[in-house]
């Protein structure tokens, strides 16, 4: 029986191309060494005793250099290509880390996380771009999975040895690891993948769902990166508000709270590909599923009211991994799905930007809430609030796609006779006789009539 279920794990992981396993392996390495960005607000705070308002304003800058970062990486992958990019972004962030430990004053700091971020996220939307050049289609959702995957494993034991190293060396050793990791990734990536321009897979009969010429006019997506960015809000709060909630609200130490980072990775890194594939196998609805993630991350902050148990902190944390690999893996692949081909590097771009300002948005008013009202929980009611309005966002994008080939007037009929069948009364169910009915009975079946007849209008009919 185990041996069965141990196969069963594996077999999650076969028919990807031997790019896309060293394109996780370099994953996992950056991403393991990435110890700066979950101890940096509490490095600032702490170590160069900054104000909440500082370190607010320095996160803004962070997500402002990360979604300059994003487009420029997106627009450069369509014209030079992924490959220069990925290069260029790993060996100069790298080098940039070394330095920024030098940096201790308010001014400077926002300029330099700024620049660095820039550099560093340039590599994103060109790391997914190289995932759709090395994988075949059917295989890209998993393909983003797998380096999800690394990207999890490596926070598994990146923020428990970065709380090591912050006792033991102090936080100036993160800059040294986090920007040697860098480099090291990228040279194995130099040495062990050659350029290609075009991908093979690109030019056969089902490349994608090209739904649209333009990502400008592509109003579901715009939707859809809506909840995006309130998932990412959501998700984000794990690295900035959270760290000094653990520490002021329970007093926790720094290896506890990379201790709860890495139970989230190590549960990612078991479950995560096997979830994946099940849904893909059952062919679950991808924007349903992001909506599910959705709420249950909304969820996860009404947790965070109950503030007097620690142990809270290990089931929301076990909650949120499930409402993360709902959400973030489809809706990358949603994302890719959408872009007509030549157009990758736009459409992830705008995607990877999405939650850069979920990051400067998630740092800002987290914090800026905190110190306005004075305590975590009202931080925790406004984020689970606007995780419900993400869910709703969802529901919309779903119907949108669902009858993407009508017009806007159609769509806006079909949503409000579902919004009536939901909501009023059904008198044809109930045999009332129209002539006989009382007078606000027939205006609701003149009102359904009216919307049914609307919806129906110019479509093939369907049932309401």
């Amino acid at each position: 029986m185990l041996q069965k279920a141990f196969l069963q794990y594996f077999n999650n992981f076969k028919g990807f191309s031997r790019e896309i396993w060293i394109l996780t392996l370099i994953t996992f390495i950056n991403r393991a060494g990435t110890m700066v960005l979950p101890f940096l607000s509490k490095y600032l705070k702490e170590d160069l005793n900054f104000s909440y308002g500082q370190v607010g304003w320095i996160m803004v800058s962070f997500g402002c250099g990360s979604m300059l970062g994003s487009w420029l990486g997106g627009k450069l992958s369509d014209s030079i290509g992924f490959y220069r990019v990925m290069i260029f972004s790993l060996l100069t962030s790298g080098l940039m880390f070394f330095g920024l430990q030098h940096i201790h004053t308010f001014e400077a700091f926002i300029v330099a996380i700024f620049l660095i971020m820039v550099i560093a996220d340039m590599f994103r939307p060109a790391m997914f771009v190289s995932l759709a050049a090395y994988a075949k289609p059917e295989n890209r959702t998993r393909a983003l999975t797998l380096v999800r995957l690394a990207i999890n494993l490596g926070f598994t034991a990146g923020p428990a040895l970065g709380g090591l190293i912050i006792m033991n060396m102090g936080y100036k050793g993160l800059f040294w690891v986090d920007g040697t990791t860098c480099i090291l990734a990228i040279v194995i990536f130099w040495a062990t993948v050659k350029e290609k321009e075009k991908s093979k897979y690109q030019d056969v009969k089902h490349p994608g769902e090209i739904l649209t010429a333009s990502v400008f006019k592509d109003i579901p997506f715009w939707i859809f990166l809506a909840t995006c960015l309130i998932s990412g809000i959501i998700f984000f709060q794990l690295f900035t508000t959270l760290p000094l909630y653990h520490k002021e609200q329970f007093n926790m130490s720094e290896y506890k709270t990379g201790l709860l980072l890495s139970f989230n990775g190590l549960m990612i890194f078991f479950m995560e590909m096997p979830l994946v594939s099940y849904i893909e196998r059952h062919h679950f609805n991808k924007v349903k599923v992001v909506t599910a993630g959705t709420f249950i991350m909304s969820l996860c902050m009404f947790m965070l009211l109950f503030n007097k148990w620690e142990s809270i902190l290990w089931i929301m944390m076990f909650s949120m991994t499930f409402g993360e690999m709902f959400a973030f893996p489809f809706s990358n692949s949603f994302a890719m799905s959408r872009a007509p081909k030549g157009h990758e590097g736009r459409y992830m771009a705008i995607f990877t930007m999405s939650y850069s300002l979920a990051h400067i948005l998630s740092a800002k008013t987290g914090f800026t809430i905190i110190e306005f009202f004075g305590g975590y929980q009202t931080n925790w009611i406004i984020m689970g609030i606007l995780g419900l309005i993400g869910t709703l966002l969802g529901i919309l994008v779903f119907i949108l796609v669902r009858y993407e080939d009508k017009t806007f007037k159609n769509v806006f009929f079909i949503v409000l006779a579902k919004f009536n069948k939901l909501i009023l009364p059904s008198f044809t169910k109930q045999r009332l006789d129209p002539i006989k009915g009382k007078k606000w009975q027939k205006a609701i079946i003149a009102w359904r009539y009216y919307v049914t007849a609307r919806a129906l209008e110019d479509t093939e009919k369907r049932k309401i």
